[in-house]
């Protein structure tokens, strides 16, 4: 299954042009292998899967690792919440010299640490540094050849297990062994040629006297994950039987922690906490914690409705502030659960089913404001939805064009702005507030066709009508990635789309920013309905709960009307209405089934369900 996890922006076996000189990245990265006597297949190999030989501005990822080696310092950089009213959390860290790879590399090369974290040059001399001193105490020796590096790869990791360890140093002899190229967020084209005779020696894994990555617990987990099961506390989840009991897993939902691994793990061992998720990712890709069975109903994404149909992932790092890029290893090691999960429930790969905490609507419209946004916008969908499934992307793309691709009125679209060439503003408050732009994974939504127009809100959150912001909270206001929406109108370089009941435009020259959507399900008003009512859950009726059960209500969210002429993209099939009571000692657990069906449609940002019998 790994292998079949391609990136998406790289391509396999490329050879540069004979015209081309290497530019002054890949320039910096050879003459720092020769330097320190590291081959350039092996530092390039390592960068790669380190950080897609990325800068990223010199702002740390989710796991404290700076610049194109991923040297960490975890202890660095605030962070921020991505909980409204909620300020920043300690920065977390240990004295483990895993976690402080800058530091040993910035002694080794007599440079200051915070210049490997801005310099990518200093940076690739410091990770080539660390990888020859490595080396030496496994065979006392510097080899040209690639394949007697294994050993120092895998210690380069930082794993604390052989499974972990071994399997990033397997993708790095991949991309030595099919060769890579890629066109950096700077313009930069870095090649490296590939090396099929490359014959990796796996057995120096074994002198680097890690633990054995063997679970005495068995999680449910595909096989190249290092998983382990820790359960959440019993108060923080729901014992049940899906899918056995009818109430089928119909989204994964991508969050993220606001903290560390470790942290978050015991947050949710804790009782007070009253939350949990199914998994908890490590930011390195190196492990997995699975803490509530698949069968069970972990409470996880602020909708009772969308958590018994849901399966919750929570990630290690922040969406704002701080660390503000995840790794390559937990962008890959995620997507192996996601496609694993995905397989086993039949859950579409697609982004009204693999889903964002921040695409969740709350139940009530009270609790809108607070409502998370996470994983944030600095979670590349784009990256992670090609390593899904990257041959079902070619084909969509090949069926409907890729980005840039004639659009018409009335027809559906897919959000698709280029993430590294997407550099959108926002700001960000907690204490104090500032803007920061970078790349990012959304596209402002506007009242009118202009760029100084006010952007469009939802009622929910600014009852009074006002515009809204670029806060990174108010979610009013933004398309993600991957999400299909109906074209209102056309003018010039915007595209209006029907959006949260009304019509919003996007700044879309020459269709730069969507691809044409051609399969995706329309629905629309039935032609007795003057306006569709819009739910959140998909509950069934008071009248059909059994006596003595408590209904769960079905309440209209929102106060934008969905009415005669606009339109929605909705889900594949539609769904039952259902609801749950866990078993107690006097009676077996209890679903609640409802003659209704609902459709689940992108209604804004965040999904939202509408009765079937008011649609078309």
């Amino acid at each position: 299954m790994a292998a079949a996890l391609v990136w998406g922006s790289t391509t396999a076996g490329a050879a540069r042009p004979s015209d081309e000189a290497p530019g002054g990245f890949e320039r910096a990265a050879e003459q720092a292998a020769a330097e320190f006597g590291v081959p350039k297949e092996v530092l390039l190999g390592v960068s790669h899967e380190s950080s897609w030989w990325e800068a990223n501005d010199g702002r740390p990822s989710t796991k404290g690792g700076y610049g194109p080696m991923h040297l960490t310092d975890t202890t660095s950089g605030g962070t921020y919440d991505h909980r409204p009213g909620e300020g920043p959390v300690d920065a977390t860290g240990t004295d483990d010299p895993s976690e402080h790879t800058l530091q040993a590399a910035a002694a080794m090369i007599g440079v200051d640490p915070a210049t490997l974290k801005r310099d990518e040059v200093q940076n690739l001399r410091g990770g080539a540094a660390l990888l020859a001193s490595y080396q030496r105490k496994i065979t006392r020796a510097l080899p040209r050849d690639p394949s007697g590096w294994y050993g120092a790869v895998a210690h380069y990791s930082q794993a604390a297990d052989t499974g972990a360890a071994g399997r990033f140093a397997d993708g790095v002899f991949e991309v030595i062994r099919a060769g890579k190229q890629r066109v950096r967020k700077d313009g930069q084209r870095v090649s490296l040629a590939k090396t099929p005779s490359v014959r990796p020696t796996r057995s120096q894994l074994a002198s680097l006297g890690l633990r054995s990555s063997a679970s005495a617990a068995v999680p449910e987990c595909p096989g190249e994950l290092h998983c382990r099961f820790v359960p959440a506390a019993a108060s923080n989840y729901q014992v049940s039987t899906r899918n056995s009991n009818g109430l089928d897993i119909d989204f994964i939902v991508i969050h993220d922690l606001e903290g560390s691994y470790d942290g978050g793990v015991s947050w949710f061992q804790d009782p007070v906490s009253g939350v949990s998720a199914h998994y908890v990712m490590k930011a390195d890709g190196s492990a997995a914690t699975q803490m509530v069975a698949t069968k069970d109903i972990a409470f996880h994404a602020g909708n009772y409705w969308v958590n018994l149909h849901g399966l919750g992932i929570e990630l290690e790092g922040y969406a704002a502030q701080g660390p503000t890029w995840f790794t390559p290893a937990q962008y890959k090691a995620t997507a192996t659960l996601v496609v694993y999960l995905a397989r086993r429930f039949d859950v579409p790969l697609d982004r009204k089913h693999i889903i964002g905490h921040d695409n969740v609507l709350p139940p009530r419209p009270a609790r809108a404001p607070d409502a998370h946004w996470d994983p944030g916008p600095y979670w590349d969908w784009e990256k992670f939805m090609a390593l899904l499934d990257p041959e079902r992307r070619r084909q969509r793309e090949a069926e409907g064009g890729a980005a840039g691709a004639a659009i018409g009125v009335g027809h559906a679209v897919t959000i698709a702005p280029e993430y590294g060439e997407n550099r959108q503003k926002v700001t960000v408050c907690s204490s104090t507030c500032r803007v920061q732009t970078q790349p990012s994974n959304f596209l402002y939504v506007r009242r009118e066709p202009r760029a100084d127009a006010p952007l469009v809100s939802d009622l929910a959150l600014r009852p009074d009508g006002s515009a809204g912001s670029d806060r990174i909270d108010d979610w009013g206001s933004t398309a993600m990635w991957g999400q299909e929406f109906v074209v209102a109108e056309l003018r010039g370089d915007w595209t209006a789309i029907w959006f949260g009941g009304q019509k919003g435009w996007i700044h879309n020259p020459a269709g730069v920013n969507t691809r044409p959507a051609p399969n995706a399900r329309i629905v629309r008003p039935s032609g007795g309905t003057k306006s569709v009512s819009v739910y959140t859950t998909a509950y069934p009726r008071a009248d059909e709960y059994p006596q003595g059960l408590p209904e769960s209500a079905q309440t209209r969210f929102v106060m934008h009307p969905f009415p005669q002429g606009q339109a929605y993209v909705a889900a594949r099939t539609s769904v039952g209405a259902d609801d749950f009571f866990p078993a107690t000692p006097t009676r077996p657990e209890v679903v609640v089934t409802g003659d209704q069906t609902y459709e689940v449609i992108q209604y804004n940002r965040r999904l939202a369900t509408v009765n079937t019998a008011e649609t078309d």
